[in-house]
């Protein structure tokens, strides 16, 4: 019997984010695949010890920095990448951050850009530089990272929640742009994972709430149908998947990882006001 190759043999894989969680998990997993990653990240001392790790197992990965919100930087970033392999094959697009968890009437400007820069800009830019050259060579696939809070947004972390939608809402319409040149664009989204992002999250809601901590982690366990928080392999299994030839019909789609669950759902109770800051100066 002819062993078969890999199925992502000799393609060259781009993934954002690829320090740590989620974006890590996904460049081992395409690199298994036998892609040639690429790790970008601004955590530069991160992507080297990880690609140098995954190279040991005999695979092929290289790091450069890359900040996403900057967009010269990425199209330089791109047009690198194409110079040095000659084509850009894959792009996972999982450079993210979370929001500080609080209520919209409490959200500074300077939270809401800083979230929206890093979450939705940074997706533009680098889906933008990654599809001129796709476009090119009339091959490609985009997958970006949205979640299950822009399909269904959980209160207190509205520009989050903005975010993601208008991350589902690009990837539907660069696959419409990008399907007469054969790429595809689809994105992940990804229900609770317990990554170092979801730590802090999940440690901010659970004071918004007034429980503790591991309260606030049974809760959500306890609303996944599956019963379990995921794992980040179980997100880059479904990116491998969307970028493979077995998903070759598959375009504009968002593919929901989240064990069943599809919305957080918690009210916040009454916030405690300051009185004289919110205009009562009664005097007592």
């Amino acid at each position: 019997m002819t062993p078969t190759s890999p199925p992502l043999s000799n393609q060259i894989a781009i993934i954002t984010g690829a320090a740590q969680g989620l974006g890590l998990a996904t460049a081992r997993r395409l690199a298994a695949d036998g892609a040639h990653v690429i790790l970008a990240d601004l955590q530069q001392d991160k992507i080297d010890d990880a690609a140098a790790s995954i190279r040991a197992n005999g695979l092929a990965a290289s790091a450069a920095s890359l900040d996403v919100t900057d967009s010269a930087a990425v199209g330089t970033f791109f047009a690198n990448v194409q110079r040095d392999h000659g084509r850009v094959d894959i792009l996972a697009n999982s450079a993210g951050v979370g929001q500080q968890v609080g209520p919209v009437v409490e959200l500074a400007d300077e939270e809401w850009h800083r979230i929206l820069n890093v979450n939705l800009h940074g997706t533009f830019y680098c889906c933008r530089a990654a599809a001129g050259f796709m476009e090119k060579q009339e091959s490609g696939s985009i997958v970006n990272f949205a979640s299950i809070n822009g399909l269904n947004p959980p209160a207190m972390v509205s520009s989050y929640n903005v975010a993601k939608a208008g991350v589902i809402s690009l990837t539907k319409t660069m696959a419409i742009e990008l399907a007469a040149y054969g790429v595809r664009v689809n994105a992940v989204a990804p229900g609770p994972v317990y990554t170092e992002f979801n730590k802090r999250n999940m440690k901010q809601r659970s004071l918004s709430l007034g429980i503790s901590e591991e309260e606030m982690l049974e809760r959500v366990r306890k609303a996944i149908p599956l019963a379990r928080w995921g794992e980040p392999e179980d997100i880059a299994q479904g990116v491998a998947y969307l970028c493979s030839s077995e998903a070759g019909w598959m375009t504009g789609e968002v593919l929901r990882i989240s064990g069943g669950l599809e919305v957080i759902s918690a009210v916040p109770p009454k916030r405690e006001r300051d009185l004289e800051r919110h205009g009562d100066t009664t005097t007592r």
